[in-house]
């Protein structure tokens, strides 16, 4: 179904045009009449569906048909990464639009603060906010939510993983009782359906491809031993011409470790995890984008939410605790109908979760052995291996490449 379908304003269709949208993904065809017609809806479906034009069209094109002086719409986030994104294709969407945007994230930059709170007093038409920092604003009394019309929790499943049900409940307090309640999350857990019946009014429930990863993802998996992942990373990407590689470790010492290694081989890689600050990670965010960093080495900060387009390679360091979070790791890749590659390294500790990753998913994923120079790596047995807390040991920079267990240590040397 194409854009100009739906019955958008000349605009709202302008703007798509600049933007070179033409094609409606699945998740966009199946929601935005629903929203549209003004109807409640929750929405399931994976990262990288174009789930935010879904719901940023069809209330920007009400906010053009019926324009109102003030709030008219907020979005709710679980994290400022994803904040700012939104905001970003704000901007896109809104670019022929007399609409006004503002992201509302927590910080310490008291110019930040500032900001947002001047946008809040002079009525932004659109706020995206994380529950945290929109609450303080609330708190002091100059946030006026008398005219919204549009309530929308994107990323819902994560906002309550977070502890942010209180929050949310909190905010909805502020609220007018006649407005439009937009649900949009990756997964539908009990938890979510409980918190759709409290905040939706004969809501609507859409489906789309709930916990598959695209079927434009190329899905690998090395089994190694944990000393046998950064010396295979590097391996992997000599000589190979990616451009845009994101790379996911459970810890940031890891990721350290990792940019470490992938720079002293010379790749161009950075990273970005929780020491640094919000001027520099959004720094990082930026040159990734803007093709100036070739590998970005990350916690999971940033698996869910942000929207990088034509990332080649993603490989996961460690196996995800949660079977939910490989979907939308791998999901950073092959997003709007494109190809990519994800690999995955699994230890022998990891293989039951990886176990548990193939049953969510109903696929088995090929499994691969660490290159010859490289040694034997275990044996893949999840039932063998189950309960196995031997191979949890720190990370330690001295066992990439020697250790007096470690049956490489021959052939790392050559």
């Amino acid at each position: 179904m194409k854009f100009t379908e739906f019955g958008f304003s000349a605009e709202v269709l302008e703007g798509l045009e600049a933007m070179r949208f033409e094609q409606a993904t699945p998740v966009q065809e199946a929601t935005i009449p629903a929203i549209l017609n003004g109807k409640d809806l929750i929405a399931c479906a994976q990262t990288g569906t174009g789930k935010t034009a879904a719901y940023l069209l069809p209330v920007l094109n009400q906010q053009v048909v019926t324009p109102t002086q003030g709030l008219n719409t907020l979005v709710l986030v679980p994290t400022r990464e994803l904040a700012m994104q939104i905001d970003q294709q704000m901007e896109g969407f809104g670019y022929y639009l007399p609409i006004t945007s503002i992201a509302v994230y927590g910080g310490n930059d008291a110019d930040l603060w500032s900001r947002q709170k001047n946008a809040l007093i002079t009525g932004a038409n659109v706020i995206i906010a994380t529950p945290g920092r929109l609450i303080q604003h609330l708190s002091m009394g100059y946030v006026k939510m008398d005219t919204l019309k549009h309530l929308i929790l994107d990323e819902a499943d994560r906002m309550l993983d977070m502890g942010f049900y209180e929050d949310i409940m909190q905010i909805v307090s502020y609220l007018p009782e006649k407005r439009q309640t937009l649900m949009f999350s990756a997964t539908m857990p009990p938890k979510i359906r409980n918190l759709a019946r409290e905040l939706l009014s004969e809501f609507e429930e859409v489906n789309i491809s709930l916990s598959k990863p695209a079927e434009g993802i190329l899905q690998a998996a090395y089994v190694v031993y944990e000393n046998q992942k950064i010396p295979l990373i590097n391996t992997l990407l000599k000589g190979k011409d990616l451009q845009s590689i994101i790379i996911f470790s459970s810890t940031k010492q890891k990721v350290k470790d990792i940019q470490r290694s992938l720079k002293q081989n010379g790749f161009n890689a950075h990273a970005i995890h929780s020491d640094l600050d919000q001027k520099e990670r959004t720094e990082v965010m930026r040159n990734f984008r803007n093709r100036n960093i070739q590998i970005l080495v990350a916690t999971n900060i940033i698996a869910r939410g942000i929207d990088v387009e034509g990332i080649d390679l993603v490989i996961n360091f460690d196996v995800p605790n949660d079977a939910e979070d490989y979907v939308h790791r791998v999901g950073r890749t092959a997003r709007a109908s494109s190809t990519g590659i994800a690999i995955t390294f699994i230890s022998e500790k990891d293989q039951q979760d990886f176990l548990k990753i193939e049953k969510l998913i109903d696929a088995s994923i090929i499994k691969i052995p660490p290159p010859p120079e490289l040694g034997e790596g275990p044996e893949y047995n999840p039932q063998k291996n189950r309960g196995n807390r031997k191979w949890q040991k720190p990370f330690k920079k001295k066992q990439h490449y020697k250790g007096a267990n470690n049956p490489q240590k021959k052939n790392l040397k050559k």
